[in-house]
Order: C-alpha cells, then structure tokens, then sequence
C-alpha cells in the first residue's frame, strides 16, 4: 500500500472511533441537562483533559508551531501567558463557579449564570450574552473548518473544501447527538492523542537528526534570534518591547471569559476536585506547549537543512515533520492528532452556541418543551451554527491564528472581568455587567479592525480593562441591597471554605 493509504487507515481508525464515542454518549441523554452539562457529573481528569484539548485546537498542532517557525521563541509568549491564565482559572474560577451555578437556580450555561446571580429579571444581560457567544463562536468554530481543509490538502493532496467539510460533518454528527457527553469524552481521548503526538514527534526527529548542538547550530544559522525569548529588545526599545511581550502575554487573560471551558468547570462532580483537575489539567499543558514549540524549532533545523522539501505554509510544518520521521500508519495517527486538536475544539464551541440558542434565547420566551423536544432543538442550534461556521471557512486564505486570536479576545474581553466580578464582588448589578460586557465586545470589534492599535497592543487588553472599569463605575452608581444575591453569595463562600470531598450520591430507587 502507498503511505497516503496507511494515513487514510489510520484516520478512518480514528474517526469511526470518534464516532463510536458519540454513540456511546447518545445512549445516555435523555434531557437538556444531560446534552448541555452531562449531570455534572465529570471527574477531575475528565474535565482537565477536556478542557484542554477543547481549548487548544488546531492552534496548538497548527497556529503555535507555525508562529514559531516563522519567528522564534518570541512567540512562545503566548503559550507561557496562555498557562499561566488557565492556572489562575482553574485556581481562582473553577471551584466558585462550579459551587455558584449550582447554588443560584442550577445555572447550565454562562448567560443564565450572569441572569441567575444578578437577578436580572429583564433578560437583557442574558440575551446579550448570548448574541456575543454566537457571534464570536461562529469566528471560532470557522477557524477550525479551515485547519481541517488545509490539513487534507497539505497531508494528501486533497481538495481544500473536500477536506473542510468531511471533517465539519463528522465532528458534526457525534455533537449533534452525543451533546457535551460526546464532547467531553472525545476530548478525552483527543488529549491523550495530542499529548502523544506532540512528545513523539520533537523526539524522535532530535533521535534521528543528531546532536542537539548540531540542532541548534542550524536553527541560529537560519535565525539568530529564534532561540531568544526577549528577541524583540534587540529590534526596538525597551518599553516599546516590554509592551510588545505583555501584549502576546495578554493571551492568558481570556481564559476567564471562554465559555468551551469554564463550562467544564461547571459540570464537575464538586468544588473540590477542581484542585485535582488543575494539576492535571496544567501539566497537560505544559508538556504539550513543550512539544508543539520544539517541533517548530526541530522544523527550522531540518527543513533548513533540506531546501528540496521547501515549506508553503508554515502552519504545517508539524504535519510534514510526522510524515518525514514515522512509518506511513504511525504518521498517519499523528496526523489525526492535528484533527483531534481541531474537532475537540468545535465540538465543545458548538455545543455552547446551542445552548445559547436553546437555553438561553428560546427558553425564555416563555416557551414550555418536553425534555426530548429540548435536546432536538439543542441539536438543530448545533446544526445551524454549524452551517454558518461553514459558510466563512470557504475563504481559504484566512488565518488560523488570526480567527482564533479575534474570537478569543472577544470572549476574554466581554467575559472575563463580569465572570470575576460575579465570583468575587457582591456588589456588581445587571446593569454594570451589561454595560461591561458591551463595551468589552465593542472594543475588541473596533481595535482589532484599526491596524495601527491591533498592531501595537492585543485588543483582549484594552477591551478587558475598560470592560472592568465601566462595569465597577455603573455597578456602585446602580447598587441596591438584594438579600437573595447576599443569601446565595454566602451559601457559595461557605461551601468553598467547607472545601468537602466529592462524595457520590445513592442511586435513587
């Protein structure tokens, strides 16, 4: 057989597998509650390795390494900013969000969190919350669509769009019926792919290429700078570098506001294991980012060593490396780490754009369904998302770390400082956090779409602080003694000093 049909089997292995998950879970949904958030019911690896590989996306196989062949370690600064803010969010938002979304009337999605705990009896907040998920999911969910065509068409030769949309249908078919289950339990085995993928690769190529000095010799021959983390006060001065380093940095302040994975937070079995989630969850992370950044670095070395095999994109230089280093069917599992990456994400993405649909624009209409009507109107918001995202990923040109960069500064800029503030200030209102949320959003829209400023300084910076000080100015001008807010406030703060071991219910009977 040709290699391209070992690669081809090994996929197919991974996809009916895929699959067979979706099943799995389909089998065990059988309301709302089930498809949006699984029972809360997730241990702490679980969670951990889905939120992981939900987050990372084809940016981690694709975006990060290509960024870094291009440039050298000094884009490394977003994977060091994106650890540190998702160990602050498992830290300091996993274990009072999963204890507050219970507490304030079992809250399953971020829009109603923000309704129920500020009792916003408007909907105002909640329906702007949603829009703002649909809106910038659909950017999301599209940067994915267009990882995969590029995928196929680099690693087979396929046609861009043939690649896009076996990869959009697939995905699509195990959300569409095993809901955050399915999600969450692909996740699973996708993190573990990605993990294997990314420590084997830079491995084994460092094996067969020689020793590491002769690696970096090549590396620095091509870049001298590509090895320096603070390359950039060699090219300008030193605020103006400082800026530069905070800004990619500033990566890790949307973690606070992404709805794919504080959602896992949420659907913990308890407050406490959010401890044990993070530990695990963080090394995930750490290892992977390792790898993801020297299989770009290894690239650098061999492909500057072999100009015949000349890179087109740079995006796919940890496909080709995979190709290059590994037997036909391991490279092939290898590659379907890239379409883990890729699926994990839009998967979990669309599973929140239904519930914005669902839960939190149709259901408060007043419309009254049975929990089976629930679930199919839960997939058929998956389906239309699904087709939008479509729609945008047929510009092939687009980038993947520019659409990825846009949605999540969106989120982390209208998100982030209303999710702390709800956690952590008894005093925020409705009102401060719409008028927050707003103005994050239309930050990031505005700054990101002026050259100049997006240039200079990461939109998710000014659109997070301004989102903070208006919501704080508007909140102390609009604030009104609530004891229930006080009543559910207190009972979250005290189950978290309780900090109680997840203990499993009885069956009922």
């Amino acid at each position: 057989m040709s290699d391209s049909t070992f690669q081809l089997i090994a996929i197919a292995v991974y996809l009916a597998a895929m699959l067979g998950i979706g099943y799995f879970a389909f089998k065990r949904t059988n309301d709302i509650d089930d498809y949006m958030l699984a029972g809360r019911g997730l241990k702490p690896g679980v969670a951990a390795l889905s939120a992981g590989a939900s987050d990372m996306s084809g940016w981690l196989l694709m975006g990060l390494p290509g960024a870094i062949y291009l440039n050298g370690l000094i884009e490394a600064w977003i994977a060091i900013g994106l650890t540190i803010g998702a160990w602050l969010n498992w830290k300091f938002v996993a274990p009072r969000l999963r204890s507050y979304t219970a507490v304030s009337q079992n809250a399953i999605t971020i829009p109603s969190f923000f309704e129920k705990r500020l009792k916003d009896n408007s909907h105002f907040l909640r329906i702007a919350a949603s829009v703002i998920i649909l809106a910038f999911f659909t950017f999301y969910v599209s940067s994915g669509m267009v990882a995969a065509g590029k995928f196929f068409e680099s690693s087979f030769g396929w046609d861009y769009f043939t690649g896009l949309f076996v990869v959009a249908g697939i995905t699509l078919l195990y959300t569409l019926f095993g809901g955050f289950l399915g999600a969450t339990l692909t996740d699973v085995a996708q993190g573990l792919l990605m993990f294997a993928a990314l420590i084997a690769v830079p491995v084994v190529a460092i094996f067969q290429m020689g020793s590491i000095g002769d690696i970096t010799n090549k590396i620095t021959t091509v870049n001298p700078d590509a090895l320096n983390l603070f390359s950039s006060f060699n090219t300008t001065n030193g605020f103006l570098a400082a800026v530069a380093i905070f800004s990619t940095a500033a990566w890790g302040l949307g973690y606070f506001g992404q709805p794919h994975i504080i959602v896992r937070f949420m659907a913990l079995r308890s407050p406490s294991e959010a401890k044990t989630a993070r530990r695990i969850g963080i090394g995930w992370m750490i290892l992977t980012g390792i790898g993801a950044i020297t299989t770009a670095l290894v690239g650098v070395a061999y492909f500057s060593d072999n100009p015949a095999k000349e890179i087109t994109d740079p995006e796919t230089v940890f496909l080709l490396l995979s190709q290059v280093f590994f037997h036909p069917f391991v490279a092939g599992l290898v590659l379907a780490a890239v379409l883990a990456a890729i699926m994990s994400t839009m998967s979990s993405q669309l599973i929140v754009c239904s519930s914005a649909l669902v839960e939190d624009l149709y259901n408060i209409a007043g419309k009254k369904l049975s929990p089976k009507r629930e679930v199919m109107l839960g997939r058929t918001g998956v389906l239309v998302v699904a087709v939008v995202a479509s729609l945008l990923a047929l510009n092939r040109d687009s980038s993947i770390l520019e659409l990825v960069s846009f949605a999540w500064a969106g989120f982390g800029a209208a998100f982030g400082p209303i999710v702390l503030l709800s956690l952590y200030w008894r005093k925020l209102t409705s009102t401060g956090a719409l008028a927050g949320m707003i103005t994050g959003a239309a930050t990031v829209f505005i700054w990101g779409n002026i050259d100049v400023l997006a240039s200079n300084m990461y939109e998710i910076v000014p659109g997070f602080v301004l989102n903070l000080v208006v919501t704080v100015l508007v909140s102390r001008a609009t604030y009104k003694h609530n004891p229930l807010i006080e009543k559910e406030f207190s009972a979250m703060e005290a189950e978290i000093e309780k900090n109680a071991p997840y203990v499993a219910s009885e069956p009922q009977r």
